[in-house]
């Protein structure tokens, strides 16, 4: 097997879109309540169900764009990892989250090798753990902080409305 094209690192500042509509997605964050964003995390997993079970699931559109497969684990990692952040958010007062390097993780993690059954399967459990996360969160929790180690600063309200838009958007992304 081929070492895939490496993919440009994304290293753009996306809090923009707790603001303004996305140009690709069309999520409008700020019009979205937190707390229907348990219910939009199940309904995203979903989705990815039936992208993992396309035929061309390991396929990219060009070398340097991801496959729906390797969308599929990002997506899987952001769940697990936003769980993590969204707990220090409520057991820790205002913490800096740990860093991530999401481009590094996928070559690490070889994304376009892995299992789209496996992966199905694990992208549902971190959904389903992450929603049930933010179904937990008591009213007076949604003001509660934490920082990016770039600094940029949520409250659990800003950070459920800016994780969902990562995982629609890539949805819009391979096409879905």
């Amino acid at each position: 097997m081929t070492t895939p094209e490496a993919i440009v690192p994304d290293d753009k500042d996306w809090t923009w879109v707790l603001t303004e509509p996305c140009p690709e997605c069309g999520l409008h964050a700020a019009a979205i309540e937190a707390t229907d964003v348990a219910r939009m995390i199940l309904t995203n997993a979903n989705a990815w169900q039936t992208v993992l079970q396309r035929t061309d699931v390991c396929v990219r559109p060009t070398p340097a764009i991801w496959s729906p497969l390797e969308y599929a684990c990002h997506v899987r990692d952001v769940f697990n990892l936003y769980d993590m952040r969204l707990h220090l958010m409520l057991d820790q007062d205002a913490p800096t989250f740990p860093n991530w390097n999401q481009d590094v993780t996928a070559v690490e993690q070889r994304y376009g090798a892995q299992d789209p059954i496996a992966v199905s399967a694990e992208l549902d459990g971190a959904a389903r753990r992450l929603a049930t996360s933010f179904s937990d969160v008591k009213a007076a929790q949604w003001q509660r902080t934490g920082f990016r180690s770039d600094g940029a600063h949520f409250t659990i309200d800003s950070f459920a409305r800016y994780l969902i838009h990562d995982p629609i958007h890539h949805l819009h992304d391979v096409g879905a």
